[in-house]
Protein backbone atom coordinates (compact mmCIF):
# COMPACT_ATOMS: atom_id res chain seq x y z
CA UNK A 1 0.00 0.00 0.00
CA UNK A 2 1.18 3.66 -0.75
CA UNK A 3 2.27 5.95 1.88
CA UNK A 4 0.41 9.25 2.44
CA UNK A 5 4.42 10.93 1.42
CA UNK A 6 4.52 8.86 -1.39
CA UNK A 7 1.14 10.78 -2.82
CA UNK A 8 2.61 13.89 -1.69
CA UNK A 9 6.24 13.14 -3.44
CA UNK A 10 3.55 12.69 -6.61
CA UNK A 11 1.62 15.37 -6.26
CA UNK A 12 4.78 17.69 -5.83
CA UNK A 13 6.27 16.90 -9.02
CA UNK A 14 3.44 16.76 -11.10
CA UNK A 15 2.68 20.06 -9.79
CA UNK A 16 6.75 21.06 -10.63
CA UNK A 17 5.70 20.05 -14.10
CA UNK A 18 3.01 22.35 -14.78
CA UNK A 19 4.83 25.38 -13.04
CA UNK A 20 7.55 24.64 -15.66
CA UNK A 21 4.83 23.96 -18.89
CA UNK A 22 4.18 26.93 -20.70
CA UNK A 23 1.51 25.24 -22.31
CA UNK A 24 -0.49 24.98 -18.61
CA UNK A 25 -1.92 27.55 -17.67
CA UNK A 26 -4.19 26.51 -14.62
CA UNK A 27 -4.19 23.57 -12.40
CA UNK A 28 -6.53 21.99 -9.45
CA UNK A 29 -7.00 19.84 -7.13
CA UNK A 30 -10.12 17.55 -7.28
CA UNK A 31 -11.79 14.37 -5.53
CA UNK A 32 -11.05 13.71 -2.29
CA UNK A 33 -7.84 15.62 -1.60
CA UNK A 34 -9.54 19.35 -2.64
CA UNK A 35 -10.88 20.43 0.81
CA UNK A 36 -9.05 18.24 2.79
CA UNK A 37 -6.03 15.70 3.59
CA UNK A 38 -8.05 12.76 2.55
CA UNK A 39 -7.18 9.20 4.13
CA UNK A 40 -4.21 6.64 3.34
CA UNK A 41 -6.56 5.37 0.93
CA UNK A 42 -7.07 8.43 -0.99
CA UNK A 43 -6.08 8.68 -4.66
CA UNK A 44 -4.33 11.51 -6.11
CA UNK A 45 -6.54 14.03 -8.59
CA UNK A 46 -5.29 16.98 -10.27
CA UNK A 47 -6.35 18.67 -13.32
CA UNK A 48 -4.97 21.67 -15.25
CA UNK A 49 -5.54 23.60 -18.29
CA UNK A 50 -3.94 23.83 -21.50
CA UNK A 51 -3.58 27.45 -22.99
CA UNK A 52 -6.30 27.23 -26.12
CA UNK A 53 -3.79 27.12 -28.99
CA UNK A 54 -1.82 24.15 -27.77
CA UNK A 55 -2.56 20.51 -28.03
CA UNK A 56 -4.22 18.40 -24.82
CA UNK A 57 -3.33 15.33 -26.82
CA UNK A 58 0.29 16.41 -26.49
CA UNK A 59 0.62 17.43 -23.31
CA UNK A 60 -0.66 14.32 -21.74
CA UNK A 61 1.59 12.32 -23.76
CA UNK A 62 4.32 13.95 -22.47
CA UNK A 63 3.40 13.92 -18.87
CA UNK A 64 2.22 10.48 -19.64
CA UNK A 65 5.69 9.67 -20.81
CA UNK A 66 7.46 11.07 -17.52
CA UNK A 67 4.84 9.24 -15.19
CA UNK A 68 5.90 6.10 -16.31
CA UNK A 69 9.65 6.45 -16.87
CA UNK A 70 9.80 8.40 -13.32
CA UNK A 71 7.24 6.65 -11.51
CA UNK A 72 6.78 3.24 -13.19
CA UNK A 73 3.35 4.17 -13.85
CA UNK A 74 0.39 1.61 -15.70
CA UNK A 75 -1.74 3.77 -17.84
CA UNK A 76 -5.27 2.25 -16.74
CA UNK A 77 -7.61 4.23 -19.47
CA UNK A 78 -8.57 7.33 -20.67
CA UNK A 79 -12.27 8.87 -19.91
CA UNK A 80 -13.29 11.65 -22.16
CA UNK A 81 -15.93 14.68 -20.84
CA UNK A 82 -16.90 16.65 -23.63
CA UNK A 83 -13.37 19.04 -24.37
CA UNK A 84 -11.47 17.33 -20.89
CA UNK A 85 -9.69 14.05 -21.07
CA UNK A 86 -8.89 11.70 -17.58
CA UNK A 87 -6.26 9.42 -18.05
CA UNK A 88 -6.47 6.99 -14.84
CA UNK A 89 -2.73 5.82 -13.93
CA UNK A 90 -1.53 3.00 -11.55
CA UNK A 91 1.80 3.67 -9.95
CA UNK A 92 3.52 1.38 -7.61
CA UNK A 93 1.83 0.62 -3.89
CA UNK A 94 -1.70 0.58 -5.92
CA UNK A 95 -1.90 4.59 -5.86
CA UNK A 96 -4.75 5.64 -8.57
CA UNK A 97 -3.65 8.85 -9.99
CA UNK A 98 -6.08 10.66 -12.40
CA UNK A 99 -4.59 13.03 -14.10
CA UNK A 100 -7.23 15.72 -16.60
CA UNK A 101 -6.55 18.20 -18.63
CA UNK A 102 -9.17 20.67 -20.30
CA UNK A 103 -8.86 23.72 -22.84
CA UNK A 104 -8.24 26.87 -20.85
CA UNK A 105 -11.49 28.31 -22.04
CA UNK A 106 -13.67 25.57 -20.61
CA UNK A 107 -11.67 25.15 -17.22
CA UNK A 108 -13.13 24.99 -14.41
CA UNK A 109 -15.08 23.15 -11.30
CA UNK A 110 -18.20 20.93 -12.42
CA UNK A 111 -18.60 19.62 -8.84
CA UNK A 112 -17.72 20.94 -4.94
CA UNK A 113 -14.52 18.64 -4.76
CA UNK A 114 -12.48 21.46 -6.86
CA UNK A 115 -9.56 23.79 -5.35
CA UNK A 116 -7.76 25.69 -7.92
CA UNK A 117 -3.81 25.82 -6.82
CA UNK A 118 -2.92 28.13 -9.51
CA UNK A 119 -4.61 30.34 -12.58
CA UNK A 120 -7.78 31.30 -13.00
CA UNK A 121 -11.23 29.14 -13.33
CA UNK A 122 -14.25 29.60 -15.15
CA UNK A 123 -17.68 29.77 -12.99
CA UNK A 124 -19.67 26.74 -14.09
CA UNK A 125 -22.60 24.79 -12.94
CA UNK A 126 -21.67 21.89 -11.14
CA UNK A 127 -23.18 18.34 -12.45
CA UNK A 128 -25.74 17.01 -10.54
CA UNK A 129 -24.68 13.90 -8.16
CA UNK A 130 -25.68 10.32 -9.39
CA UNK A 131 -28.56 8.67 -7.89
CA UNK A 132 -26.87 6.47 -5.13
CA UNK A 133 -29.21 3.24 -6.24
CA UNK A 134 -27.64 4.04 -9.81
CA UNK A 135 -24.33 3.66 -8.43
CA UNK A 136 -25.11 0.54 -6.31
CA UNK A 137 -26.30 -1.04 -9.64
CA UNK A 138 -22.80 0.30 -11.54
CA UNK A 139 -20.87 -1.56 -8.89
CA UNK A 140 -22.95 -4.50 -8.78
CA UNK A 141 -22.85 -4.71 -12.27
CA UNK A 142 -19.20 -4.31 -12.96
CA UNK A 143 -18.20 -6.66 -10.37
CA UNK A 144 -20.40 -9.22 -11.78
CA UNK A 145 -19.23 -8.66 -15.08
CA UNK A 146 -15.48 -8.85 -13.57
CA UNK A 147 -16.42 -12.18 -11.88
CA UNK A 148 -17.39 -13.74 -15.07
CA UNK A 149 -14.66 -13.12 -17.20
CA UNK A 150 -12.08 -14.38 -14.22
CA UNK A 151 -14.36 -17.53 -14.24
CA UNK A 152 -14.58 -17.91 -17.76
CA UNK A 153 -10.38 -17.14 -18.39
CA UNK A 154 -10.67 -14.85 -20.80
CA UNK A 155 -10.90 -10.91 -21.41
CA UNK A 156 -14.54 -9.29 -21.37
Amino acid sequence: MFSIEYRQQISSRVLAWAESDQRVVAGAVIGSLAHGPGDRWSDLDLTFAVKDDATIAEVLEDWSGKLIAEFDARRLFDLPSGRSIYRVFLLPGYLQFDLSFSPASDFGAIGPQFRLLFGVALEKPHIAQPDAQDLFGYAVHHALRGRLCIERNRRC
